[in-house]
């Protein structure tokens, strides 16, 4: 299984429209070679170089299995949004108060879709997905502040 995205390569920049420098929207992504037999996928994006955590920037589970697309400022297919560490459902862009951080979109395919409350967390997301992931994929970005 395979994340990539059109606006940046892996390990590479991410541009600044994507970032609260900029627009503050989510890049596009596009995913490859999801197994045939996965219900559901989950997206984990987050920056393990915050100060105090790992800082979750979007979390997103549902995703329908079929998806291999998520255009730029959009919600993938069928997805449902957990709560990040904004306070708020939605993506987050990055943000680092210095120096250069990296930024882990992660893709799960499951076999199950999973059942959470409203106000899921990342956390709860992970705890939900044990046990089910049938294979991941992994893209790093990276960005400095302004």
């Amino acid at each position: 299984m395979k994340i990539t995205s059109s606006a940046f390569g892996h390990d590479q920049k991410i541009p600044g429209k994507y970032t609260c420098d900029g627009d503050n929207v989510n890049p596009p992504l596009q995913f490859s070679d999801v197994p045939p037999d996965s219900k559901s996928l989950v997206l984990i994006v987050d920056d393990p170089d915050a100060p105090s955590k790992t800082w979750v920037h979007w979390v997103v589970y549902n995703i329908d299995s079929d998806t291999s697309e998520v255009e730029e400022d959009t919600i993938p297919s069928g997805g449902l949004e957990a709560t990040t560490d904004f306070g708020r459902p939605g993506y987050g862009g990055n943000c680092p108060p210095s120096g250069t951080h990296r930024y882990f979109f992660r893709l799960y395919a499951l076999d199950c879709a999973l059942e959470l409350p409203k106000n899921a967390t990342k956390e709860m997301v992970e705890k939900k997905m044990q046990h089910h992931t049938l294979d991941k994929a992994e893209l790093i970005g990276l960005y400095s502040g302004v």
